[in-house]
Order: C-alpha cells, then structure tokens, then sequence
C-alpha cells in the first residue's frame, strides 16, 4: 500500500459546518468520479498499529482536472478527535492519502440516473454531476435529490436544475418530504438509484426504493461489494 503525504493549498468554507479541504495532487496521483480515499492525520501510523481514530474514510468531491484533490465533510461544534485536530489545520499543513477506490462511478447504460443524498453526502456526487456535464454519452438524464435540515445547502452553483443538460436539482429541508419524492422517482422502474449518506439513511431509502419494485442491482452504494450485499440482501430490516 502506498501512502502519499500531501499539504492543503486551500479550505473553502462551504457553510457555516461545511469545509472543503483542497489538497495537492501527488504526481503520480489519479482516480475516477465516485472515488473516496482514506485520509489520515500526522501520528496515525506513528506506533506499531495504525491509530484509526487518525484515519477516516472520505469522498473525493472533486475531479483530476480539477488539480486538487477536495475533501468536503461536516464539523461540528461537538465532534471527534479527527474533526477536531482537522478543524485546526491550515493551509500548508500535510496529511496522508491511501487506498483509493471507487464504488460508484457514472454508469452508462441508456437510463435515467437518480442521485439520492443526505447533507454533505452530495459531495460524493459532485464529481459525477461534472463528469456528466462533460460528456453526457449513455446518459438519458440526471435528476439529483437532496436532504439537509440544516438549509444550508451544499454546491448551489452546480446542482441547479438545467433543461439544456437534462439535469434537474431538488434541495428539500425534511425527510418526510424527501421520501415522498423518492417514491414518485421510483416510479421509473428502469431507473439507476445512486444513494449516499448514513447506513440508517442508506437502509431507509432501499427500503423505499424496494417497496416500490426497484431491484438491488438498480441501487448503487458507496460500499464495497460484501457491505453492498448485505444492505441489500432483502432480509435486511431497518
């Protein structure tokens, strides 16, 4: 496994909780729409085990052109030791990227896509809007679904409703609201459901989307194939 140790060059305050956090690329550095990284902090592999409270798990909401690698996440006033060293950190300051991995890269196949997200999870899906916004082959449309309570909507300048791209954006502040609208998307039995959030919020909306006739391989999840499987096995209760 290789680990690359790279600085921050910028931190974007996306909202009051929301930072992005922009890093340089390495070199030989590269990786798809879709793609989350382990991002680990300075002493995390200083003893003789990784120390995993120094490790998490995150979305690269940004593409390679783009010539930063941008990591979006949430922190709040109480949070972990890992959001709290990395709510401190300023530009120049290095951090560790291993294990690079996509699970839900844009599929294209002649279907409506239908991205289902939870607050900061849109930052999973930001990449995917722009490499569609790209090159749109196989792809009949995008519709992309969000739900923050927070109103403090993420990537506004992006995911806005554009008849010309056949792309439509829809930002709702509840989840009883939320749910509604997933039941009338899942009116398109064809339909590709990409859902990213909490594992509650991911067993919520399969549960929806099973109940309206949407069969586990029109889901897709951030999760390797064995977690993927067991969210989706139909034994799987909320």
């Amino acid at each position: 496994m290789k680990i690359y140790w790279t600085k921050i060059n910028k931190i974007i305050e996306e909202t009051p909780e929301v930072k992005t956090y922009l890093l340089d690329c390495p070199e030989d550095y590269t990786w798809e729409e879709g793609s989350h990284i382990h991002l680990a902090l300075e002493g995390f592999n200083a003893g003789d085990k990784p120390n995993r409270s120094l490790i998490r798990h995150m979305s690269i909401s940004t593409l390679p052109h783009e010539n930063s690698i941008g990591i979006t996440t949430r922190i709040r006033e109480q949070c972990s030791e890992f959001k709290t060293i990395l709510r401190d950190m300023e530009v120049g300051n290095e951090v560790a990227i291993f294990k690079t991995h996509s699970n839900v890269p844009l599929k294209r196949e002649d279907k409506n896509i239908y991205l289902l997200s939870s607050g900061v999870g849109l930052a999973t899906f930001r990449p995917l809007v722009l490499d569609y916004f790209e090159r749109a082959d196989n792809v009949n449309q995008i519709h992309s679904l969000n739900v923050d309570s927070s109103n403090d909507f993420l990537f506004t300048n992006i995911f806005e409703s554009a008849t010309d791209k056949k792309f439509t954006s829809q930002f709702v502040d509840n989840r009883k609201d939320y749910y509604e609208e997933v039941k009338n998307l899942a009116a398109d039995k064809d339909g590709l459901f990409y859902v990213v959030g909490s594992d509650e919020f991911l067993m919520q909306n399969i549960e929806v989307l099973h109940e309206q006739g949407i069969k586990p391989e029109q889901i897709m999840l951030d999760k390797h194939q064995q977690q993927r499987s067991k969210f989706l096995s139909s034994d799987m209760t909320v």
